[in-house]
């Protein structure tokens, strides 16, 4: 394992802004995994840190393929990170609506450049992700149809599900969509959380890149070859909205399996307790998203259900 600071500029009232990452193996740029790029991204980092464990044991033992490297970066926003705020600490834009960057433009634009230009030509990428919205996933691919996307390829990694999404006019600035552009086969994994650390869920996600790079030859690991994968659209994912602001309380959890018409979670008068309103699910299916925050506004999506197949 070799630790290389990849991008990095000067401070005048803190310390020099890094961006590190692990390499392991030389030669092929063969996969790169990007994990936080956003300040609450905890979970993100921490499947980046447990992965970059499992992957110096693997070099240790020479399970490396020759010829093959692998570049891990946990974390691209530490600034961030130190203050626990989402995004940019000076003017809050988002590093990962900044790709594939411009080296003289804002902070965040030049950190995208300068990342970019070291990740762009990786064979795989990989981009621990978390959604817009708070809230807990059940653990899937994400892929952009760009007409660039490899949908057999996803399926390696063995996760229950792949989801393809057509991409929205900002999705263009994204990693994922950029990478794909520049003819690296991009993934993005979703794990359970973002803030909270789910050392389950991210050892599933690490797993399956391990599982992936095995099919690929380029570590030799045993690996169980997980779920035979299923893809939808993201589009046809079932949103159930909230039909009153107030508390929010879920009956059921990720990864259910619900029926129509059954009670998924009732919304709570702030300052009487009495219900609002229920929230019954319109089909038979499977929790993919859940909000997990104690409190939801007025028809916010506060479930995502695959609809079970007739």
């Amino acid at each position: 394992m070799e630790q290389k600071t990849i991008y990095e500029f000067g401070a005048v009232y803190r310390d020099t802004f890094r961006v590190t990452g692990f390499y392991f193996g030389t030669g092929e740029k063969t996969m790169c995994v990007v994990g936080s790029m956003r300040g609450n991204e905890n979970q993100q980092m921490y499947a980046c840190s447990l992965l970059v464990k499992r992957l110096r044991e693997l070099e240790e033992k020479g399970r490396i393929a020759e010829g093959k490297e692998i570049l891990v970066i946990p974390c691209v926003n530490p600034y961030s990170v130190n203050v626990k705020k989402r995004f940019w600490t000076i003017d809050n834009t988002d590093i990962n609506r900044m790709f594939p960057g411009f080296s003289e433009g804002e902070t965040t634009q030049r950190i995208a450049g300068g990342v970019f230009d070291v990740i762009k030509e990786y064979k795989y990428g990989v981009q621990f992700a978390s959604f817009y919205r708070a809230g807990s996933f059940l653990p899937h691919i994400r892929m952009m149809k760009t007409g660039y996307e490899n949908v057999e390829l996803a399926k390696q990694f063995g996760l229950p599900y792949v989801v393809l999404h057509n991409p929205r006019p900002f999705d263009t600035a994204t990693l994922n969509y950029n990478w794909q552009i520049w003819e690296t086969d991009a993934f993005s994994i979703y794990t359970t959380n973002t803030e909270r650390i789910d050392q389950a869920s991210a050892r599933q996600a690490v797993e399956a890149i391990l599982c992936f790079l095995s099919k690929q030859g380029v570590i030799r690991y045993r690996s169980h070859d997980g779920y035979i994968s299923k893809v939808i659209e993201s589009g046809d994912l079932i949103s159930v909205r909230a039909g009153a602001a107030g508390f929010f309380e879920s009956r059921v959890t990720v990864g259910e399996e619900v029926v129509r018409g059954q009670l998924l979670a009732r919304i709570m008068d702030p300052y009487t307790n009495e219900a609002k309103c229920e929230l019954i699910s319109p089909v038979s299916g499977v929790v993919n998203f859940l909000h997990d925050g104690a409190m939801t506004y007025e028809n916010t999506a506060v479930f995502k259900i695959i609809e079970e197949e007739e």
